[in-house]
């Protein structure tokens, strides 16, 4: 597998988006708290631009010790994007998809060579 250029480290601020292609394949690149994330931009639902919508923070719900609801609240450090065709959520760290955690999304390894940003496909 190669390398492929994706831009510059300035280009990709904390929280941002990018989408790229490399060959026939269309990837969305995030950065969220320092650390890139790279997956196809191929929804595996009907195959939607699956990192093109949202992204919100995972809603979790706290338990009681009897596991009673305590309410739903966003999580303060984990992230999801959702595909804007249908609504399938994946989870930004893994690309499982929140719904059916079998499905995945193909996930592509982000290098940083000083600012020089690439993915490797």
């Amino acid at each position: 597998m190669a390398e492929q250029f994706v831009g510059r480290l300035s280009e990709f601020t904390d929280g941002s988006r990018q989408i790229v292609k490399i060959g026939n394949t269309e990837v969305g690149i995030f950065r969220h708290e320092g650390e890139f994330f790279a997956y196809s931009n191929y929804c595996l639902h009907q195959g939607g631009p699956a990192c093109e919508g949202l992204t919100i923070a995972k809603v979790e719900e706290l338990l009681r010790e009897d596991k009673t609801s305590m309410g739903l609240f966003f999580s303060e450090k984990d992230m999801n994007f959702v595909c804007p065709w249908h609504g399938y959520e994946y989870d930004m760290k893994t690309g499982e998809c929140i719904s059916d955690r079998k499905l995945k999304l193909k996930r592509f390894d982000v290098v940083q060579k000083g600012e020089d940003v690439y993915v490797v496909a």
